[in-house]
């Protein structure tokens, strides 16, 4: 994470420009896409219809959209341009080559914005055509990093799982993202096997991303008591834990609503399990939801400095969003409504924290400066 902060200060707008340095342009950038984007899918989501809230939705899923088009151009010099720092500093280090989890979360929430915001703006068959794409190059990318990342880490990287953190959650959690995203294709898709084979997919990347969690969990958990965060920085990335949490509570419930017409005889097991999952998995993460705030609010009296990380603020809350907001419309219990509410507050907080911080170091140059 050094690498994304500097202390220059350039004189002028041209000696900026000229100082950019995408040597140091990493995939966690893409955090700032996935938070973007969850912030207009949980205003999709909500239980609630406030007047020109599917408005912001859709201004928040066109700025996700323009930054995954901008950050992908960027991404694509430095892959070219700066191939052996892309080898360098990102695979062949175990501390950067976990954020390789970023960029299919963000294809993915993009997507799911396309469909679910973005039809009103562009109609529904591009619509469906562009989330088709973005899904399935989302879905494969998560699916590469799943099993590459765990492979460079057996086989390359040296770590001790007494020093994990939980950024090392960020490659198993893709699949749980294009678990809970899929099924909104599935009404688009040829009725019969196709709808199916989608459905059946998706359980499965449910079950990737699930289980690789549970593994790795407890891991992490070990790694925070034994050995501490290392620097006041990563503290923001205590948040990433919400990340499982909320995506599998959402999938699990996004699954139950498309079995209903591809899998009738599946559907009412699967809504009950969804409940009963989802209201166990939501107590969870606000327990560590209060954890994670009150580390973090530690670490600010510290003086916790401006990172990147602060996008791990966002996307994991907003994760929570729609998984409450899930638990809301299947159950009706008012609670998980104005929970959902109170979440989606705490999401917008922290996206304009975020968004208002990367700004303010793009604009001083101590963002991707030489």
């Amino acid at each position: 994470m050094a690498t994304l902060l500097s202390t220059a200060f350039p004189p002028s707008l041209s000696t900026r420009v000229r100082r950019l340095d995408l040597a140091q342009l990493g995939p966690n950038w893409y955090a700032a896409v996935m938070g973007t984007a969850i912030v207009g899918n949980g205003a999709a989501a909500l239980p609630v219809r406030w007047p020109g809230l599917i408005g912001f939705g859709e201004l928040m899923w066109a700025l996700g959209l323009a930054g995954l088009l901008v950050l992908g151009a960027a991404r694509l010099v430095h892959l070219t341009r700066h191939r052996e720092a892309a080898r360098t500093q990102l695979l062949d280090n175990p501390a950067t080559a976990v954020f390789y989890g970023c960029p299919p979360m963000a294809l993915l929430s993009v997507g799911l914005g396309t469909l679910t915001l973005g039809s009103r703006v562009i109609g529904t068959g591009p619509a469906v055509a562009l989330d088709l794409v973005l899904w399935s190059a989302g879905t494969l990318y998560a699916l590469a990093v799943a099993a590459g990342i765990p492979y460079l880490m057996i086989t390359r990287h040296a770590v001790s799982p007494l020093a994990a953190n939980p950024t090392w959650l960020l490659p198993v959690v893709a699949p749980l993202v294009a678990s809970a995203t899929g099924p909104a294709l599935v009404p688009h898709l040829p009725a019969g096997t196709a709808q199916q084979a989608l459905l059946y997919g998706c359980a499965a990347l449910f079950g990737i991303g699930l289980l690789a969690t549970l593994v790795l969990l407890p891991v992490v958990l070990t790694g925070l008591v034994h050995s501490k965060l290392p620097t006041l920085v990563l503290t923001p990335s205590l948040f990433l834990v919400l990340g499982p949490l909320g995506q599998s509570t959402t999938a699990v419930h996004q699954l139950a609503d498309a079995a209903r017409p591809v899998l009738p005889g599946l559907a009412p097991a699967a809504l009950a399990l969804a409940e009963l999952f989802g209201v166990a998995v939501i107590g969870v993460a606000l327990l560590w939801l209060a954890l994670a705030l009150t580390a973090n609010l530690r670490a600010r009296r510290a003086g916790m400095p401006f990172a990147m990380t602060w996008w791990a603020f966002t996307f994991p809350v907003g994760t929570c969003v729609t998984g409450a907001a899930a638990l809301a419309r299947h159950t009706g219990f008012a609670g998980f409504t104005g929970l959902a509410v109170g979440l989606f507050g705490l999401l917008l907080a922290a996206w304009a924290l975020a968004a208002g911080g990367t700004a303010a170091g793009l604009a001083g140059g101590r963002l991707l400066a030489r």
